[in-house]
């Protein structure tokens, strides 16, 4: 068959360890043979980012911005330990952190749904989607550790030197405290890209935060989430027949187990990062969550969900057989074709994503499927591949669909 052809590239954003294996094997076996492929290629593996400190990403956020859409390998997020491992110059701030602060994007994560791996909940048949906000909390905030008894205050000072104080803890001895923050304006675009992402789904959007104890921090979340959804997206919710409301998280969480799905959830930044997890692991696997960051200006940014397999990369480079599940990455592809296809009028790539992303569900509810899926699956006779012998497998499935 002719090869499906791109007219504006997309931006190409390659990672770390095991991930960056799988990244060359997607590209190799289930994209290049079928599409005309236009990338705009930025390499954000540690080496890399190291030696253009941390250029590379910056650039690759800007490239998104000027483009559109963007698909993302898992990098490292160096700690004490990766600085030794890859002599790094200094340790590098999270690439998906820089990116979500120059997109002021909100990050979606929802699961793959496949007959066989059954969620932990058993009424859950259709996906819940986690929003999470990408800014501030505890992400951005300064500690303390509190040496001995003393005074502890939160003070602001305005431009023009006048002072206001509120006492946080007369402290009797030792003991730590953390000063967090946020902005109107994030709150703001957070709350834009829910209610668009909900409009673009035709799905409910839950927020949930804990208002009742924290009355100004988590209730100024709340009222901006209220505000603009009066002002500007009640009447298309409405005429939708769709449904925002507010919750407190922990009546969220008692909602979240007894519903079907179908929604999406919005969640603070911490809040966010926990449940997305939960989420996952009850659905079946980190391997099976789609990530997608979404700008309150309509960019995407395409990922995984999960990190970068290191446990499987030091045994690929010794050599051993991997079973790494690829099926979060070629989703992130075929989101990110997807949505250039429908950005730039291509059908033709919109029905290649979509039949990707068939070949690799069909492909597993047929019994072929990595060890991680194999190990939890309900279908009575499953294969458990290597990391190449699915991919294949996969591409074989396509094939005949095509």
């Amino acid at each position: 068959m002719e090869k499906i052809k791109m007219t504006i590239p997309l931006v190409e954003m390659d990672g770390d360890e095991m991930t960056r294996v799988l990244w060359k094997l997607i590209k190799d076996e289930l994209l290049l043979p079928f599409i005309d492929l236009k990338t705009e290629y930025y390499d954000l593996g540690l080496e890399y980012r190291n030696q253009t400190d941390d250029k590379v990403t910056t650039d690759s956020a800007l490239a998104t911005k000027k483009y559109g859409v963007a698909v993302k390998c898992a990098t490292i997020t160096p700690n004490a330990a990766r600085v030794e491992e890859y002599h790094l110059k200094e340790m590098w701030k999270s690439p998906n952190g820089t990116i979500r602060a120059i997109l002021d994007g909100t990050v979606f994560r929802a699961p793959i749904i496949v007959k066989g791996i059954e969620p932990y909940v058993k009424n859950w048949v259709k996906p819940i989607t986690i929003a999470r906000h990408a800014y501030g909390d505890v992400y951005k905030a300064t500690e303390m550790k509190i040496p001995e008894a003393g005074k502890c205050e939160l003070v602001y000072t305005k431009e023009n030197g006048e002072e206001i104080r509120e006492l946080i803890h007369e402290f009797k001895g030792a003991g730590i405290v953390q000063g967090m923050h946020n902005l109107n304006h994030s709150i703001e675009s957070f709350a834009r890209s829910c209610f668009n992402f909900a409009i673009d789904t035709k799905q409910d959007l839950w927020f949930s935060s804990k208002d009742t104890i924290s009355k100004k921090y988590d209730h100024t979340f709340k009222d901006i989430f209220e505000e603009i959804y009066e002002k500007e997206y009640k009447e298309k919710f409405e005429g939708l027949g769709i449904e925002y409301f507010y919750t407190l998280i922990d009546d969220a969480v008692a909602r979240v187990i007894r519903s079907n799905g179908g929604y999406i959830w919005a969640c603070k930044n911490y809040d966010g990062d926990v449940m997305s997890d939960m989420l996952a692991t009850a659905f079946g696997s980190l391997s099976m969550m789609t990530s997608v960051l979404v700008s309150p200006d309509g960019k995407y940014e395409y990922e995984a969900a999960h990190g970068t397999v290191q446990r499987h990369y030091y045994k690929y480079l010794k050599g051993e057989e991997t079973s790494t599940n690829p099926i979060a990455t070629i989703f992130a592809w075929t989101g990110a074709l997807r949505k250039r296809g429908e950005l730039d009028g291509n059908k033709e790539l919109m029905v290649f994503a979509d039949k990707l992303e068939q070949a690799c569900i069909h492909t597993v509810e047929s019994g072929k499927m990595t060890k991680d899926l194999a190990i939890i699956t309900t279908l009575k006779e499953a294969e458990a591949l290597n990391t190449e012998e699915f991919i294949k497998a996969v591409r074989h499935t396509l094939e005949a669909s095509l």
